[in-house]
């Protein structure tokens, strides 16, 4: 009998596998930005249906920044984007979408009160200095509508406009 924590590696990649082929999970690849090249490994799974994951992994408070993130993936696939999660050095761009031609870049951010999260959605997305449009979405409604070519979204008008 093996502890919790001895799961190898090979067994998380089988169960992963089973779930994104079950279209339980979407399984985002991740792309360096800087180097224009995917990465062979260190992919993120979004659930396909927000239900279906609260049942496996309980509804907890703690988690909406994790649901909120996964609602705008879902929106994201609805509305016919292709879907990676952007790398840049060591920080993350949550999503780098194309469609048609087009790329944008989104941003992620339940609340945008703390100094540190600001910096770090928004100097994220500067760090990039190509011409294509970026775009934090947030929770919250009392934002101008952009900051330095950054356009805010609330999350509301998100789901209704892209």
């Amino acid at each position: 009998m093996t502890k919790s924590g001895d799961i190898s590696q090979y067994v998380v990649d089988e169960y992963s596998t089973a779930l994104a082929d079950a279209f339980m999970v979407s399984r985002v690849r991740r792309y360096d930005i800087a180097g224009k090249k995917l990465f062979e490994r260190g992919e993120k799974y979004y659930f396909e249906n927000l239900g279906i994951r609260n049942v496996i992994a309980g509804y907890k408070w703690q988690d909406r920044a994790r649901r909120f993130e996964n609602l705008v993936y879902n929106h994201l696939i609805y509305c016919g984007y292709d879907v990676i999660v952007g790398a840049l050095g060591a920080d993350e761009i949550n999503f780098v979408c194309r469609k048609n031609g087009e790329t944008i870049y989104v941003q992620v951010a339940i609340e945008l009160t703390q100094t540190e999260t600001i910096e770090r959605e928004f100097g994220n997305l500067l760090r990039i200095k190509d011409n294509y449009p970026k775009i934090i979405v947030t929770g919250e409604q009392s934002f101008e509508n952009t900051f330095e070519g950054i356009q805010y979204i609330y999350i509301r008008d998100f789901l209704s406009s892209i």
